[in-house]
């Protein structure tokens, strides 16, 4: 007997359903993708779906061709309107996203987001920060090349990424590209015009795929049954990233910090240094902190930890900042704005919270 295994698709935006339009320039293209997915025999089995019709949720559910797997895998796209580049991804759209996922979650049995590629990091760690208990995977892909092109990479991300939902117990928000499974909370994009866009470079990937699905299990986190599924949806956005750079002087930072920022991301020289001798840029720091701001330092290299090896980053820790250790800058912001969210904490405890492990973000 064939298992049925159900995923939902939310399709936000992204080149991966980009068209040119009248002026040559890709832009989204609302009301076209799920007919374009359809008509691709590799990605939909419109023999089964008319021998089976009793075992469809939906209409419009589409199935993905078994190829001898165990188990069938159905899909049901959701497209978003208005479609968003991902340039333009705010808090409500991750909010918006958490949400849909948290009313649907009983009834699936995975998850997919299709998503531009610009932010698609911010989200994939934004998520992973949101949702506690979760239990089911949540897989977060896109791709360099519509899917309206002769030659893509959309069909690859997509398929791989339906395959790993319906198959695979990994309960955590994941970012598929390019062969590669990743933690959400663990990637960058590292490329703008080849198609292994991302990278994990702190953490190994969770599944390689080749001829076959190589799973990692050692780096998948394991299913707690014990623990129900919510979504926090209470984010704040009022965070920042400052990048360090050799002219930097006390008032620019004065300037920066006197905004209406909570939390603060420094990415620091190397592994975590900021210029130690100059006294008046670290008074301007200090006086953030004794204002409650947050701040949190990770370092610029793609590579690598925040350690007090030297004087310049001993300094940090002195003065209240936060090691972020090997977080991206994408973890370490979308972290922020979920514990600067949580109201019912003391400023201290939320220092605490960005200090600690919370979904596989740092190494202990």
């Amino acid at each position: 007997m064939v298992h049925i295994k159900r995923v939902l698709v939310l399709y936000v935006g992204g080149t991966i359903g980009m068209k040119k339009n009248y002026k040559g320039v890709l832009c989204p293209t609302p009301n076209a993708f799920f007919n374009e997915v359809k008509s691709h025999p590799e990605m939909h089995d419109s023999y089964w779906v008319n021998e089976n019709p009793d075992k469809l949720l939906e209409a419009n559910e589409l199935a993905l061709p078994r190829n001898y797997d165990p188990q069938q895998i159905t899909y049901q796209i959701v497209e978003y309107s208005p479609l968003l580049d991902s340039s333009n991804m705010t808090c409500k759209d991750w909010i918006r996203l958490a949400s849909d996922i948290e009313y649907y979650y009983n009834s699936y049995d995975g998850f997919i987001i299709l998503h531009g590629t610009d932010t698609l990091g911010y989200t994939a760690a934004a998520l992973s920060f949101m949702f506690e208990g979760l239990q089911k995977p949540v897989i977060v892909t896109g791709s360099q090349i519509p899917i309206y092109e002769s030659r893509s990479d959309a069909k690859d991300n997509f398929t791989k990424s339906l395959v790993i939902a319906g198959s695979f117990d990994i309960p955590e928000v994941c970012v598929f590209f390019a062969n590669k499974l990743f933690r959400g909370n663990r990637v960058t994009k590292i490329n703008t015009d080849m198609l292994d866009a991302f990278d994990s470079p702190n953490y190994h990937s969770l599944v390689d795929v080749g001829i076959s699905f190589k799973m990692y299990e050692h780096y998948i986190k394991k299913v707690d049954y014990n623990q129900s599924f919510t979504a926090y949806t209470n984010l704040n956005p009022n965070v920042a990233v400052l990048y360090f750079f050799p002219t930097i002087n006390a008032e620019m930072l004065e300037s920066f910090l006197r905004t209406s920022v909570e939390g603060v991301v420094i990415q620091s020289f190397g592994t975590g240094n900021i210029p130690s001798e100059r006294k008046d840029i670290l008074k301007v720091l200090k006086e953030a902190i004794n204002r409650n701001t947050l701040i949190v330092n990770i370092t610029q290299c793609a590579r690598g930890t925040v350690i007090s090896s030297y004087e310049s980053g001993k300094v940090l820790d002195e003065i209240g900042i936060v090691s972020g250790k090997d977080m991206t800058v994408e973890a370490a912001l979308t972290k922020l704005a979920y514990v600067l969210g949580l109201q019912e904490l003391t400023f201290m405890q939320k220092v605490m919270l960005m200090k600690t492990n919370l979904r596989g973000e740092m190494t202990p």
